[in-house]
């Protein structure tokens, strides 16, 4: 459902949208949003690394001033899944919890009156129904309207007064979302100094969801109230905010796998500075073109084809994706160069999927590093207490996954999802087409600069709806489930 909608994998009858103005009061800030994983500490669903694989698959299915947002959550493989985030809507505000998805363009929400929404959440929150009737602010879009008719492209031509401008998006697991689009008031939260906030409202149009199907209307857990679209087209809230004045089209995040949490902000991030390699260009992702992969700092003998250097290939980042997904062949020479290291290991399949062996020294010394190198001169060095990651004391599992996902061509690409970007500050510069990360940590603080008035203000990691308690409590039992269910797998251990 959420995370990055992949190629011909998804229909979605919201086309691009052409530039269009977006009334609103706001004016130029820092914008602040707190980011919840969706198995969060203390949760108690089951978390097996064959549910973390069905995760990623159904995502593989599916600012002139600055906006953080605050994050939760955590990106260890055997912990990790959706990230969401609070925003309020309408007047009076109400509070609405929605996926953050760097993947599809559009905000909605479920509303009043919907079809199949779900009632309940496992994710610890409180789900709200928008009710467009209690808002005095709110108000339909028409058919008539530019933005219904840039948005379908004329798919109205006989457009009858009082008629409301529809959506319906399906995504690659199956599940879809439909109902009608409404301008309404946001509510965000913009700095106003160094790690404080003041609310900033501005008016932008999101998705009334009537009808949902699939896992959006019949799971529970990982039910919210819908999804916060960052995606590049005009119609995701990035866009609408840019286009109204009120934010520069540029966003960062930094994922925290050690606390939880971290970083997501909108806006111009001036420090730490990153080195940057340029995204492919009318791509519905984020992608970059990749050079070259070592391992151990010996260059692969890969054929181009394979990195993809062509204009409307390269390789995905995806934040909203656990592992790392690589074509055969070069899975292959990755891991057979990973493993050559330690020839003595006595590898297990655990779930019919994962690659595990046990090993009680430090695999930082043991291990060779993996670094992809983009065009630009951007390295991504990869330790191998990142592509490894621990199931018991002495057991460890790769993270590499052995597939690349198809483009509309059928040739292979290759996905680096939150396995590679943890602990990493990575910007997407929307407005120059530029990508850039470097290590970092995601509990500390990053700049960005108010383009209006020129201050800078630091804007802080976040773990929302986390007490330092169930921070320390949850961390320990978060992980119990898993292992229970792995331990049997290493009886010969």
């Amino acid at each position: 459902m959420g995370g990055l909608r992949l190629l011909a994998l998804v229909v979605v009858t919201v086309a691009v949208v052409h530039q269009w103005a977006v009334g609103g009061g706001g004016v130029m800030g820092n914008f602040v949003f707190e980011v919840e994983n969706k198995f969060k500490a203390g949760g108690e669903r089951e978390r097996t690394l064959s549910a973390l694989k069905q995760h990623d698959a159904r995502r593989h299915g599916r600012m002139m001033a600055s906006i953080d947002l605050e994050l939760g959550g955590n990106g260890h493989p055997s912990a990790t899944g959706l990230y969401f985030t609070k925003v309020g809507l309408g007047t009076p505000t109400d509070e609405y919890y929605v996926q953050v998805d760097t993947g599809s363009d559009l905000l909605w929400v479920n509303c009043a009156g919907c079809s199949r929404c779900p009632t309940k959440s496992d994710l610890g929150i409180k789900l709200t129904l928008f009710d467009p009737s209690k808002s005095s602010t709110s108000g339909e879009i028409a058919c008539s309207d530019n933005f219904c008719r840039t948005t379908y492209n004329n798919r109205y031509p006989s457009c009858s007064p009082g008629v409301r401008c529809e959506y319906v998006v399906t995504y690659g697991d199956g599940s879809s979302t439909s109902g009608y689009f409404v301008r309404d008031i946001i509510q965000l939260n913009q700095a106003s100094g160094n790690l404080k906030t003041a609310p900033l409202n501005s008016s932008v149009i999101f998705g009334c969801g009537n009808r949902q199907s699939g896992d959006l209307g019949s799971s529970t857990d990982a039910a919210v109230d819908g999804i916060l679209g960052f995606g590049q087209a005009n119609s995701s809230l990035l866009s609408q905010l840019a286009a109204a004045g009120n934010v520069r089209k540029e966003f960062a995040h930094c994922l925290d796998v050690v606390k939880g949490g971290g970083i997501f902000a909108i806006g111009d991030v001036v420090s730490p500075k990153v080195k940057t390699t340029p995204m492919v260009p009318n791509m519905p992702h984020y992608n970059v073109i990749l050079e070259e992969v070592e391992v151990g700092g010996n260059p692969l003998d890969l054929p181009t084809s394979l990195l993809g250097t062509g204009d409307e290939r390269g390789t995905i980042i995806d934040s909203g994706t656990t592992l790392a997904y690589l074509p055969p062949m070069l899975y292959d020479l990755v891991l057979s160069q990973i493993l050559d290291r330690q020839p003595g290991l006595k590898m297990h399949t655990v779930e019919e999927q994962f690659s595990c062996f046990q090993f009680s020294k430090n695999v930082d010394d043991a291990f060779p590093t993996v670094t992809f190198k983009f065009k630009g001169s951007l390295s991504l060095t990869v330790y191998p207490h990142e592509y490894l990651f621990q199931i018991r004391e002495d057991v460890w599992c790769i993270g590499w996954q052995n597939g690349g996902l198809q483009n509309h061509d059928g040739r292979q690409m290759i996905l680096l999802g939150d396995l590679v970007l943890s602990n990493k500050l990575v910007v997407y510069d929307v407005q120059n087409q530029t990508i850039g990360w470097t290590d970092f940590n995601c509990s500390s603080s990053i700049k960005l600069r108010d383009e209006k008035s020129g201050a800078e203000y630091s804007i802080g990691g976040h773990n929302l709806l986390s007490s330092a308690f169930n921070l320390t409590v949850g961390r320990i039992f978060m992980f119990l489930p898993v292992l229970f269910a792995l331990l049997q797998n290493f009886s010969a251990f």
